[in-house]
């Protein structure tokens, strides 16, 4: 598994995720999967800088990634202390539609196979498994 660690800024995020879609499109996946790709990394990401890392300059994001013909594997992690899932409400619910919170994950988890939080919500695992 490839392994980049950047500085807890959006722009510096930005690197390998460019090298993540070049490799979702070198491995041949279609426009759709890179499009859910783009979107769940940035959301991924977005939630490590923000919440996980408080924006704070001195922490660093980790990002992991496997990329192969069947499936493509990708962890986010921040340096934050970690939340639990179940306590982000539904932002479909009528009385949080107005809050922007937990529309990142609700989007990740419809566009990806997995979306699972692990070593105690400080990472998120994302798989996407090719469907031809």
């Amino acid at each position: 598994m490839k392994q980049v660690v950047v500085k807890n800024d959006l722009a510096a995020a930005k690197k390998p995720e460019e090298a993540i879609l070049e490799a979702v499109r070198r491995f041949g996946y279609g426009e759709n999967c890179t499009f859910a790709i783009k979107l769940a990394l940035e959301e991924a990401v977005t939630n490590a800088f923000r919440h996980g890392n408080q924006k704070d300059p001195d922490k660093h994001i980790t990002v992991r990634y496997e990329i192969d013909a069947t499936k493509i594997l990708i962890e986010i992690e921040d340096e934050g202390p970690g939340f639990d899932p179940g306590d982000v409400p539904d932002p479909t619910l009528p009385e949080y539609i107005d809050r922007p919170h937990g529309r990142g994950i609700m989007l990740m988890r419809a566009y990806l196979d997995t979306v699972e939080y692990i070593k105690g919500g400080c990472a998120v695992r994302l798989e996407m498994f090719r469907k031809e």
